[in-house]
């Protein structure tokens, strides 16, 4: 048996895509959630229907991370996220050219020594962007998620920017895996503010990714995440960290923690650890600790890229 104790984390997910963020994305995920549908612990989740988007809440994501491998061992890692923003409450009409749905698609790649970001914005149109049922589409544009059926996978993703492209084909027999009380996930201490989310940490990644007029074959383990809540901060929270790591072949590990606005220290926190069969284990608060080692200075503000997690109470079989 091996006890995880403390681990050096390299972050290529929330924190590493924090930059390039949309001005007051942070405020609007704290904003109030007003008349908008709430969370609630006896939600049952279902799928394939909770692919699907959830215009009565507030917020949801698509949050695809990948790491890839070429033939001749070069890595990248691949970030692909839509979000939909409901602008209007369940009660309001559109009239018109009006629309209470926007999304905002946002991709990125990351080698050793680079990271390229694109994103677009649209309203919510058949033909500009969303979500469809059958099969299975999560769109903006050209940029696109897409099934061969109503399930999520077999799928492709297709993402295509003036600097970088990548084409990739995603596949998963795994089950889902629900994050906190069967898909009710907490939040914030006072258990005031959660979040429907669910989790798919083990796909096989195969496909293309093309860097600077390059084009390379590339494999990997990618991993999804699907959140949707009226409201995911309070207003004395700033933000979170996240991380997703595949242990090995058959355990993941989901860990984030949400920060104080004012001292930046962790004010909740949550981990789970995932095997394919779904015998998971919680991780509370109280058994974990995040702390970062070293930070890079990006115009003027300070971003964390070398972490440590120990887990004292944590043995992998």
């Amino acid at each position: 048996m091996l006890k995880l104790l403390s681990i050096p984390l390299l972050v290529i997910a929330l924190v590493g895509c924090e930059e390039s963020q949309p001005q007051g994305f942070g405020s609007w995920l704290g904003g109030d959630s007003g008349a908008f549908t709430k969370v609630s612990p006896e939600t049952r989740l279902r799928f394939p229907e909770d692919h699907q988007a959830h215009e009565d809440y507030r917020y949801e994501w698509w949050y695809f991370t990948a790491n890839l491998v070429t033939t001749e061992g070069e890595t990248f890692g691949v970030q692909w996220t839509q979000f939909r923003i409901a602008l209007a409450s369940n009660g309001s009409a559109n009239q018109g050219w009006e629309t209470s749905q926007l999304y905002m698609a946002h991709s990125a790649i990351t080698t050793p020594a680079h990271h390229l970001a694109a994103e677009k914005w649209s309203r919510a149109h058949p033909k500009m962007a969303g979500v469809a049922k059958s099969p299975f589409r999560v769109f903006l544009d050209d940029w696109q998620w897409r099934s061969n059926s109503d399930e999520m996978f077999p799928a492709s993703l297709n993402v295509a920017t003036e600097e970088f492209s990548y084409s990739l084909n995603l596949a998963s027999e795994s089950s889902f895996q629900l994050q906190g009380e069967q898909g009710y996930s907490v939040k914030s201490a006072d258990g005031s503010v959660a979040s429907h989310y669910y989790s798919q940490p083990f796909i096989d990644v195969e496909g293309t990714v093309t860097l600077k007029g390059t084009q390379h074959k590339v494999t990997g383990q990618g991993w999804i995440d699907r959140e949707w809540s009226p409201q995911f901060l309070l207003g004395s929270q700033q933000g979170w960290d996240w991380f997703a790591l595949r242990l090995d072949n058959d355990t993941s590990l989901v860990v984030f923690q949400l920060r104080d606005s004012e001292t930046g220290d962790a004010s909740y926190a949550y981990g789970q650890l995932m095997r394919r069969d779904r015998s998971g284990i919680s991780i509370s608060r109280q058994e974990l600790t995040l702390k970062a080692l070293e930070t890079v200075s990006i115009q003027g503000s300070n971003y964390p890229t070398v972490w440590q997690l120990e887990i004292p109470t944590l043995r992998l079989l």
